[in-house]
């Protein structure tokens, strides 16, 4: 994997070219990418052309993916579905244009889940290509897996860059809600989407998301403090793997004993029950924000979507209002909770990446995070008896991304010793 932030250094320090960059990518994506099949279009030439002329910006010129439910004024956008084969919007999306303004330079679309759904859309996971790389973030996650991109930037609607993360063993940063700006990224639920970063690492994640928001989010320089830790197994703790609850028990141990001060958390009713009303949310809003294609190209849905939709309408406009409150009186529960810890530890997924292409895999782990709209980071490093990344999640306070960061930080360094 190329480390975006060991990249902008030498940059920085004249011992390397962006386009120096971009080529390393380009022997990657020769290598690998009919394999994997990260990309959903990808423009090489342009990147060359353009790379050193971003050197002194934040981002240093450094290649990046982005994920294809952003639009893009010179590259396709399809969200992932033939509806929009060869589409090409007008203007550039927000998240697309502060990588551009940072000095980052897109060198291709990355393949998305069919409007980021839990459709597959047949992206390989670079660790081992006989299983998926999740979703709906697949090619943004595989991208930096195989080492073609040094970032790349996703979605998250339910676990779509925690869950791929995990699956491929990268670092992925799912902001706290509305950090970075969804404007011109293709909607799926508004009150849950949220763009996410994917790097090799934790500091790589943390100096991407500082570069492009202007926002004091770098962790790399800073002491890495013991932080206050909640091992937190939640409800679902049955359904995780025996090797993944063993990596997460590891991952609290080693925490303690480099001296985090680590304790067991239980979630209070109000918040656990609060699970249950991701589904409502997020179903309820993709039936409208996906309105135009389910009543005119519904034959051109994918059959995991189309079934999700027709359920969806059956959803009363009564039960997404209480849904609504009760996540109001959950988030305030949990915010409460919070002020005892600086994080929580917990599983990314239920497991390793499943075999086959034919699912996703399960957002368990994620649904309720995004609900409540905390900062997560997937912190890679672990891996199950067959070698596969394991993810533990790190998820801190609502708007205290650093500190999260820094705890995720903390935590990689410590798996690593």
């Amino acid at each position: 994997m190329l480390s975006a932030l060991a990249l902008a250094r030498r940059i920085e320090a004249g011992e390397l070219t962006p386009r120096a960059v971009v080529e390393m990518c380009a022997q990657a994506i020769a290598a690998r990418e009919s394999e994997i099949g990260a990309f959903a279009a990808l423009d090489i030439e342009g990147a060359r052309r353009t790379a050193d002329a971003s050197a002194s910006k934040p981002l240093r010129g450094l290649p990046v993916g982005m994920k294809d439910i952003f639009d893009t004024v010179d590259f396709p956008t399809a969200y992932g579905s033939s509806i929009y084969s060869g589409h090409r919007p007008k203007s550039d999306a927000a998240m697309v244009m502060a990588v551009r303004r940072a000095g980052g330079v897109i060198l291709g679309k990355t393949v998305s889940t069919e409007f980021a759904s839990l459709q597959p859309a047949g992206t390989r996971n670079p660790r081992n290509p006989a299983h998926t790389p999740g979703g709906s973030s697949s090619g943004s996650a595989a991208a930096i897996a195989a080492g073609m991109v040094p970032v790349a930037f996703g979605s998250q609607t339910g676990g779509s860059v925690i869950r791929p993360a995990a699956y491929c063993g990268v670092a992925g940063y799912k902001p706290s809600f509305r950090l970075l700006p969804t404007i011109g990224m293709k909607a799926y639920s508004w009150s849950l989407d949220t763009v996410g970063v994917f790097a090799a690492g934790v500091e790589d994640v943390a100096f991407a998301a500082a570069a492009t928001t202007g926002r004091d989010l770098r962790i790399d320089g800073t002491t890495a403090n013991a932080p206050a830790i909640a091992l937190l197994r939640t409800s679902m703790w049955s359904q995780a793997s025996a090797d993944m609850q063993a990596a997460l028990e590891r991952a609290a141990r080693a925490a303690e004993a480099a001296g985090a001060r680590v304790s067991e958390l239980v979630l209070p009713e109000i918040v656990e029950e609060a699970m249950r009303c991701h589904g409502i949310v997020q179903d309820h809003e993709a039936f409208r924000a996906l309105a135009y294609e389910y009543d005119n190209h519904r034959d051109r849905l994918g059959p995991m979507l189309t079934e999700q939709l027709g359920k969806a309408a059956t959803i009363t406009t009564d039960q997404y209002d209480e849904a609504r409150r009760a996540t109001r009186r959950a988030r305030q529960a949990f915010a409460d909770l919070m002020a005892k810890t600086d994080v929580i530890l917990t599983p990314s997924a239920p497991g390793a990446a499943p075999q086959g292409l034919g699912s996703t895999g399960s957002p368990m782990f994620n649904r309720l995070w995004t609900l409540l709209g905390p900062p997560c980071i997937n912190v890679p490093g672990l891996a199950d008896k067959a070698g596969l990344p394991l993810g533990v999640q790190v998820v801190g306070r609502f708007a205290r991304d650093k500190v999260a960061l820094a705890a995720a930080r903390f935590v990689e360094n410590v798996l690593k010793d």
